[in-house]
Order: structure tokens, then sequence, then C-alpha cells
């Protein structure tokens, strides 16, 4: 592709209208879109060109500024997650992954780079963009933070695929919230929709408190708010979500299981109600505003956008939004007819197809496999359940026995543990095949979450 064909990030920005009155709200600092677009950040980035850049940043909107500076300049940027350690940058060094970095703060480990810059507003105030040069691979963290990294490459025209084109309407003007990070690829999917529909966003900081986050969606009116299953309950047990009133919500990133979907639509009655499929390496797949769990089995026919297909139980994608490939080319990132394997098991019930576990998380009891998800769903159904967490206990029998975590939904105080515990055993006794049932139930006041917002498995198992 010539320079002169490059349609960059800035560019499509660029298109839209009143953009000095669409803002990124960060915790502590707020930029506008007329200024993300026409402010450089980078004193020196004609240094960036042909490189490739570690974004390595602590706040998300210096990230996000970096991404519309170095779209077509960059050769490729490596998105750096939030908690990134310097073991698995020394890696990237040491793999030879890039060769330049742009950072918000000292960070040591970056000066392995040739060429090093701040993100800083007021730094290339004065300077000219440089022009484009080739179309920019977008590089991402596909899960976990441990071990050496998992990369899938991306391309601006693939991550934006499900983006639609939508004119700016004053009257239903869309300010949206995200409890992602955007440097994962749920958070940079909500950051992309509100760059390229000129609209506001209000994101999310590491460590952020939740109850300070829904404050601040309340304060600038967030009106479409995008978050997991496990940020979403975490929400439900705040009393600040009373002050919200999103007329969107669209959740993705976990199994979104009926007592969370109605769980919503209680609490926000007038909002529509979206759960989407997407995966870091699979792009957008689908999205479902029924209010139903699973997913209609007619999304797997016909030929659109999307094709999808079940193999062995486990759903398959091909499309344009997939990842091009792994950064590692010895990784296969999709079989011979350009399917995307997504680890996602499914299972079909009727006409409609359910999720109910990720292969990594199978729990052996006695050669009979066990998805934590689909034990998860069923206990938290219990109306004094807030979320669970299953994971299996060695047994010298069977070898593995299931056992569960709850943390109920006002606490433990003056929790009557004695009957939540048989009657959410009675649940799963209707509902489950027996080496399904948890043998043992433990109430805990809350359960941990990863850095991308999703419930922490990362205990396989735990010993007896």
């Amino acid at each position: 592709m010539r320079p002169s064909e490059v349609e960059t990030l800035r560019d499509r920005i660029g298109r839209s209208d009143r953009l000095s009155d669409r803002f990124l709200w960060g915790r502590a600092d707020t930029v506008s879109l007329a200024a993300l677009v026409e402010s450089p950040t980078i004193a020196d980035a004609h240094a960036f060109a042909g490189r490739s850049v570690l974004v390595l940043t602590q706040r998300p909107l210096s990230a996000a500024r970096a991404f519309v500076e170095l779209d077509g300049l960059a050769r490729r940027m490596i998105i750096c997650p939030p908690g990134l350690g310097d073991a698995q940058v020394e890696w990237l060094a040491e793999a030879g992954c890039f060769d330049a970095a742009v950072i918000d703060h000292e960070r040591p480990v970056a000066s392995r780079a040739e060429v090093v810059a701040r993100i800083e507003p007021a730094a290339g105030a004065l300077a000219q963009h440089p022009s484009p040069r080739s179309e920019t691979d977008w590089v991402m963290f596909t899960s976990g933070t441990t071990g050496a990294p998992k990369l899938a490459v991306h391309t601006l025209h693939g991550l934006t695929g499900a983006i639609g084109p939508r004119a700016l309407d004053e009257d239903n003007a869309r300010i949206w919230g995200t409890f992602y990070d955007v440097r994962r690829y749920g958070g940079l999917q909500i950051l992309l929709r509100a760059l390229l529909g000129g609209e506001s966003l209000v994101l999310a900081e590491p460590g952020e408190d939740m109850a300070e986050f829904l404050a601040r969606l309340a304060m600038r009116g967030a009106t479409h708010i995008t978050g997991t299953p496990s940020h979403w309950r975490t929400a439900l047990m705040h009393s600040a979500i009373e002050a919200i009133r999103p007329r969107y919500i669209r959740i993705s990133g976990e199994i979104a299981d009926q007592p969370l979907l109605n769980a919503l639509k209680t609490w926000f009655p007038g909002a529509a109600i979206v759960h989407a499929y997407a995966s870091t390496e699979a792009g957008v797949g689908f999205e479902v505003d029924d209010g139903l769990e699973g997913f209609p089995a007619r999304l797997l026919e016909g030929e659109g956008p999307v094709q999808m297909r079940v193999r062995d139980d486990v759903l398959q994608v091909r499309s344009a939004r997939t990842a091009r490939r792994y950064l590692d080319p010895s990784l296969p990132l999709m079989d011979a007819d350009g399917f995307v394997d997504t680890g996602d098991f499914v299972e079909r019930r009727g006409d409609r197809f359910f999720f109910v576990g990720r292969r990594g998380g199978i729990i052996n009891v006695g050669g009979l496999k066990v998805h934590p998800e689909e034990v998860e769903a069923v206990i938290n159904s219990h109306p004094d359940v807030q979320i669970s967490r299953v994971k299996g206990r060695r047994n010298p029998i069977s070898g593995m026995v299931v056992v569960a975590e709850v943390a109920p939904a006002d606490g433990l105080v003056g929790l009557d543990e004695a009957r939540v515990r048989n009657e959410i055993l009675a649940i799963c006794d209707r509902s489950l095949e027996r080496h399904k049932i948890p043998m043992r139930i433990t109430f805990v006041p809350a359960l941990p979450m990863t850095p991308g917002g999703k419930l922490a498995r990362d205990e396989a198992a735990i010993a007896g």
C-alpha cells in the first residue's frame, strides 16, 4: 500500500464534525477529539517512522494519544496492557519485537529501545504531523501477563470491521463509558467506536475503585456502558450504581448468563442490553439483543461478514475481523480454511447454542468433564448469590472433585450460610449431573478479577 493510500486513525477521526465538543475523560486528565487529531504529542515523531514501537504507558489516555500519533507512521505498535511486568517487556526485547518505545512515566526497561519518547501533550505542540508511511500492525496481548507473551497482529481495518457508520445526532448524542482498559481488545473496540463516531468516552483507570468510576460515569452522563459480566456483577454490589442511567449496556468477555441479564434488565428497564461475542484472536463475532443467554443457531447459517461453525463442540470463527496472525510465526492462528479455533465450548439446545466453558478450564472428575462456567451459571441463579467461582480439588479416588466459592449479594454479615448452601445444592441437584455438583461450598466476601475484568481463574485446582 502506497503512503498516499494509507487512511490512518487520525484521518478517520477527522471526518467527524464538532470534535471540539467531544472528549476522552480520564481519571485526572481530559482531551478533546479535536486536540487528539490536531496536536502532536511526540516531539520528534519522525523518529518512529517504520519502527516497531512498544506502547508502554501507565494511563489509558496516554495510550489513546499514542494510537492516533503512531497509526500509519510506525510499522508496528505493541500495545502493553496494564500490569505487564518488566520480565515480559524484557522477553519482548530479547526476542527483538521492538526497537522503539513511547512512555508516560519512568520505566527503565524501556531503555532497551533505540528510540524512546514520552507522551506529553505540550511536547510537540508546534511540530507537524509526519506523513503516513504504511499500514500499521496493531499487536495485542491475547491473555494473561505472565510467561512468554502470546501476541495477535491486527490492522485498523480489521479492528473496526464491526463498527458501522453513524451520523452524529446532537439530540441523541452518545457518551460511552467502559470498565475495560483501552489497551485490551474489548476496551480498544469501545475507544474506536467513540473516536470514529465523533463521540465522548469515560475511561477507567487501572486500580480505580468501582464506586469512584461509577460516580464518574454518572457525572459525565454516560449513555452507553460496556464491561465484562464480572464488571457488571461487581458494579451491582455498589450503591453508586443507582446514579447511572444508561440507554445501552454491552457485555462481552465472559459468558453472559441469564441471572445477570435479568438483573441488569431489572435495574435498567429502559436500557437496550446486548451481549457480544469477541476475542482478541477472532475479533468481533456477533451481538445478541433478545435478552436471552446463548445465541440463535441461525447465526451459524449463511455467508455474512462473519462465518461460524462448531467442530468437536468448539466454536470456530472466520472473518475479515480476525487477527492476521500471531507475532510469533511458529504459532498457527487459523486452519487451512481460515477459521480461528476460539477454544469456547458450546452446546446446542433446540434452536439456540449456549456457551458452557473454555477448553483450558475443564475439571476432570473420574474421567467425566466438568466446565466450571456451567456450574457457576446454576449457582448464580440463586437470588442470594452475586458471583461464584468453581474449581477442582484433588481427590485420591476420582482425581478431582468440584468445589465452589460464593460471594453473596448482600455480603457475609447476617448470612444464613446453612440455608443458602442447602438451597444452592438443591438447585444444582435439579439442574446438573451428579459429578458436576459441588462437594464443598465456601462463602467469601468477594472474588478476584484479572486486570482485564474477568473472573480470575489462575488456580486450576486446589489441594485437598
